[in-house]
């Protein structure tokens, strides 16, 4: 297993991947640990939890400095990466008891109650865009509920994989509770089918998710999907066309552009197509590929050559078919996975750019008669993660976002992101299940009910 650095494709350093009697061992060692961590009390788990926070905060310029090396994300990112961690530990140290509390139901019983209880080791199979806050999102909640964490993360970012387990070993975190596996994907099936494993989660590409599910249902354990997006974003008539366009761009290079709710489709009526078009293609001009450990980089590199070269082909094709490219979309005569923000209109249906998930900088702008066709155009997709809409009228955009966009989070005037206080996920063939916020934390317990006759 082999750390490169996609700024310059230099290896960083090997690790030894887990054989399976390696990972067997792992395995009964989480399970034996789920015994006694389930019976730990909220405070108790907690006040790890709040310690695992603080490592976070305190070593937030190593981690985004770790992350920046391993895949190529500016490394101011990276630093509040670890602060959002951070966030999302605090959050459910102080929140998950109460998520957690029995429900009373009124019944004809002397007492009648829900129970939310631990299920056990649950298995994370997790991508390398946000090689940390993948994790903690899911990691949080999993052992605030009681259970243990498995963690089976991307082959290119080892260094961010045991970091996160050395997180939870400093913080006081008994041995067991979370623990990293070094392994690919090859080992996955097996893991998901071994007995000490009650389920599991995975954040990644859609047919990365058809794999885990269907290995998954053959065991028959329960899993969360949060996969691939083509986020639309809507811009009508009487949108802010400026703030509409700092925003669209902002959302299309988080990350650099590698980001599964960032903004990839922009949808524009009739009447506000050309400004937004000249605007949007000005403010992706600032966006300009610089080193990631510099402070003042907007735009780093991607985070492999091989996911460059595929994103290179969809823009090709996409031309091909009759997109006009207004900005970028030439690879960079240099080592590294470079490319530039890339800007394509006169976007058509059944193309690349329109139905396929672009990966990296590349921003779609599609032309609409009105909402009503806008609209049509944001649904018109496999995909149903995130989408926003941009109108003066936020009682219009409101109720657009709520009624009529296809996707598991919408918002009004804002670019999509994810908040611990609020659940995320999507639909079609963006997943199903929730992350975050109470509904998140409930994913991977047993809602029991308990009737005293």
């Amino acid at each position: 297993m082999q750390s490169i650095n996609p700024a310059n494709g230099e290896k960083i350093r090997d690790y030894d991947e887990h054989s399976w009697p390696d990972v067997e061992t792992r395995l009964e060692a989480a399970r034996s640990r789920f015994e006694s961590w389930r019976r730990t009390s909220f405070s108790e788990r907690a006040t790890l939890m709040k310690k695992a926070a603080a490592i976070l905060r305190e070593r937030a310029s190593e981690f985004g400095a770790l992350m920046t090396r391993e895949m190529g994300k500016p490394i101011g990112a990276g630093r509040k990466e670890a602060e959002k961690c951070a966030w999302v530990c605090d959050y459910y140290a102080d929140n998950a008891e109460r998520f957690l509390s029995r429900e009373e139901v009124d019944t004809d019983a002397k007492s009648s109650f829900v129970s939310f209880q631990p299920l056990g080791p649950v298995l994370a199979v997790m991508p390398w865009n946000f090689p940390f806050w993948q994790v903690f999102r899911f990691a949080a909640p999993a052992l605030m509920a009681g259970n243990v964490g498995l963690l089976k993360h991307a082959s290119n970012v080892p260094g961010c994989a045991l970091a996160i387990e050395t997180v939870f070993r400093d913080a006081g975190f008994p041995e067991g509770c979370f623990t990293t596996l070094m392994i690919g994907s090859k080992l996955v099936d097996q893991v998901i089918a071994h007995k000490d494993v009650v389920a599991v989660t995975l954040t990644g590409s859609t047919p990365a998710g058809q794999a885990v599910a269907s290995s998954a249902g053959q065991a028959l354990k329960k899993t969360v999907l949060e996969l691939g997006g083509s986020d639309p974003y809507v811009i009508l008539d009487d949108a802010e066309i400026e703030q509409a366009a700092i925003t669209c761009a902002a959302s299309r290079m988080i990350n650099n552009g590698q980001s599964c709710i960032a903004a990839k489709r922009f949808i524009a009526t009739d009447k506000v197509h050309d400004a937004f078009l000249a605007r949007v293609v000005e403010e992706l001009q600032d966006y300009t590929p610089a080193d990631p450990m510099s402070e003042e980089t907007r735009l780093g590199p991607m985070a492999r050559t091989d996911l460059r070269d595929e994103l290179h082909d969809q823009v090709k094709r996409s031309i091909a078919a009759g997109a006009k490219l207004e900005l970028g979309g030439e690879v960079p005569n240099r080592p590294g996975a470079w490319y530039p923000a890339t800007v394509l209109s006169n976007v058509q249906a059944g193309t690349p750019a329109y139905v396929e998930e672009m990966f990296g900088p590349v921003a779609s702008v599609i032309r609409a008669k009105d909402e009503t066709d806008a609209i049509r155009i944001a649904n018109d997709s496999e995909f149903g993660l995130g989408a926003a809409v941009f109108t003066k009228d936020v009682e219009r955009g409101a109720r657009i976002a709520e009624t009529q966009l296809e996707a598991g989070a919408c918002f009004v005037n804002a670019f999509v992101k994810s908040d611990p206080r609020l659940p995320f996920g999507g639909i079609k063939t963006s997943g199903y299940g929730r992350e975050l916020a109470a509904f998140g934390i409930r994913e991977f317990v047993n809602i029991k009910t308990v009737y005293v006759a």
